[in-house]
């Protein structure tokens, strides 16, 4: 609200109606829209304005009615400016148009469906008028809150988010955040419905989807999204996904052989890390299954169960997720990083090769994993070849370990070496120092990266010739540069390490 008191000038008002029933107008908005000077709303070159519509009963008879009628409404105009264009100069116009009466000292009402705010056309009044005149906006029920109402089913619960969403972005984008999303709303359905129908059905969450058109409003209609021909859905309608907390009936009864698993990567830390794809499939999932301190990573939410267990029965975890599922019960399998990089991928594959399960859906979704966040630390030593091994012999010889270094390091490779060392395993990164010293300088850069994307991340630069072992734990990760990675101290002191694209010719 702006409270300037300017003698002889009138007040600007937004006042928001509502979804469309008279009686959800707000005390205070009639009240406003009783005493007003002048009644501005907004509408198409067809002149009937739902706005006005619904303030009818509100209006004495005695105001000036200021009818702002768009010019256009389709993205087609031969407007220099094109439709934005368009749309400014309309604006403009309206906007001194209703100028002229403030200064006049009379006070204006904006008319808005829903809340003024909200995706409103009140706004581009708003933004051109409100630092000039003494303003306040009426809020209004939305369009999000009368569709909940309709549907009576939670939006959200417990730390559940709301996302709203337009239907105007594009395709891809739509999937991506309705993927990510606990509960949403996606609003201007209209032309748009036939591209957020397949947004929804790509993200896994058309059967979830309801439909809401003219809540409030005669002509309402409810029905679950998937039955919605495109052609029949008007501008004034909504596609909502509402809050999945608490199903109607416990997870453990969920047998309707509908089960399926999904192995995850989180990415290498917290929940920056993760994809929107993960995050939505996570939010889909009855059960967690994974190593406790992945699972720690997860946020908990009512109505899930989490299955934790130690890190070293990747089988026994994978074959306990598939029976889950062959129950009927929707499975994350939570993994680190990139599921299929020395993670829980394969152990779920190898079990689900297994007559018993052969028939269990099983979909790995990718994660960032540990080597991409470390070089993002460092700079860009993964910018040409590279290979990635694993310093554990827990699952093989270290005599293969060390035959895939030689290799690498002959075909001048840069390395990227995942679980150097533990508690149990204390001579793996001296011996692999060693062995690479045979075919690297001993000033080769080092990139040693712990916890990357935590609150221990520690990120250094070292030479090959002096890495120390001890200073290497499980939590790293090593990129050892080739013959041509080059590391450069840049303004302030800071070295960053890079990897040529271009190899020179022998």
């Amino acid at each position: 609200m702006t409270d300037r008191q300017t003698p002889g000038v009138g007040r600007l008002y937004g006042v928001g109606l509502g979804p469309g029933d008279p009686s959800l107008v707000t005390v205070r908005a009639a009240e406003l829209i009783g005493k007003a000077d002048v009644v501005a709303y907004h509408s198409a070159r067809h002149g009937r304005s739902i706005a006005r519509s619904i303030a009818e009963r509100y209006l004495t008879g005695g105001q000036v009615e200021e009818k702002l009628v768009y010019p256009i409404t389709v993205e087609t105009t031969d407007h220099p400016g094109g439709y934005r264009g368009a749309l400014d100069d309309f604006y403009e116009e309206a906007a001194a148009r209703l100028a002229a009466h403030l200064d006049a000292g009379r006070d204006v009402v904006v008319l808005a469906e829903g809340d003024p705010l909200f995706y409103g056309s009140y706004q581009h009044m708003h933004k051109r008028l409100a630092h000039r005149y003494p303003t306040e906006v009426v809020p209004g029920v939305t369009s999000v809150s009368a569709a909940a109402a309709r549907l009576g089913q939670p939006l959200t619960e417990a730390e559940e988010t709301l996302t709203v969403i337009p239907g105007t972005l594009p395709e891809e984008e739509l999937t991506a955040r309705i993927a990510a999303a606990d509960s949403a709303v996606i609003m201007k359905l209209g032309r748009t419905f036939p591209a957020v129908r397949r947004a929804l059905e790509r993200a896994g969450r058309l059967d979830d989807a309801q439909y809401v058109e003219r809540a409030f409003m005669d002509g309402e209609r409810i029905l679950p999204l998937a039955e919605v021909e495109g052609e029949t859905v008007p501008y004034f309608s909504v596609a909502v996904l509402p809050s999945k907390v608490a199903p109607l009936e416990p997870v453990e009864r969920r047998t309707d052989g509908a089960g399926a698993v999904a192995v995850i990567g989180t990415g290498p830390a917290g929940p920056l890390w993760l994809t929107p794809e993960a995050r939505g499939v996570l939010a889909e999932a009855t059960d967690l299954v994974g190593y406790t301190t992945y699972l720690d990573r997860v946020p908990e939410r009512p109505g899930q169960r989490r299955h934790a267990s130690d890190n070293k029965v990747e089988s026994e975890r994978a074959e306990y997720a598939l029976e889950l599922a062959r129950r009927g019960h929707k499975v994350a399998v939570v993994s680190s990083g990139d599921p299929g990089v020395f993670a829980m991928a394969t152990a779920v594959l190898e079990v689900a090769c297994e007559e018993a399960y052969r028939d269990v859906p099983v979909r790995i979704v990718p994660g960032m994993t540990a080597a991409h966040a470390a070089a993002s630390r460092a700079g860009a030593p993964l910018g040409h070849d590279y290979a990635v091994v694993s310093l554990s012999d827990r699952l093989k010889p270290w005599d293969v370990v060390a035959r895939r270094l030689r290799a690498a390091a002959e075909a001048d490779l840069v390395l990227a070496l995942y679980n150097p060392g533990s508690k149990s395993r204390t001579t793996q990164v001296a011996l692999a120092r060693d062995l690479l010293l045979e075919y690297r300088a001993p000033e080769t850069p080092v990139v040693m990266a712990r916890d990357v994307g935590g609150p221990t991340e520690r990120v250094r630069i070292v030479r090959l010739g002096e890495l120390d072992p001890a200073l290497v734990d499980m939590r790293t990760i090593l990129l050892i540069g080739s013959s041509q990675t080059q590391a450069v101290e840049r303004g302030g002191g800071v070295e960053v390490v890079w990897t040529p694209r271009r190899y020179p010719e022998e």
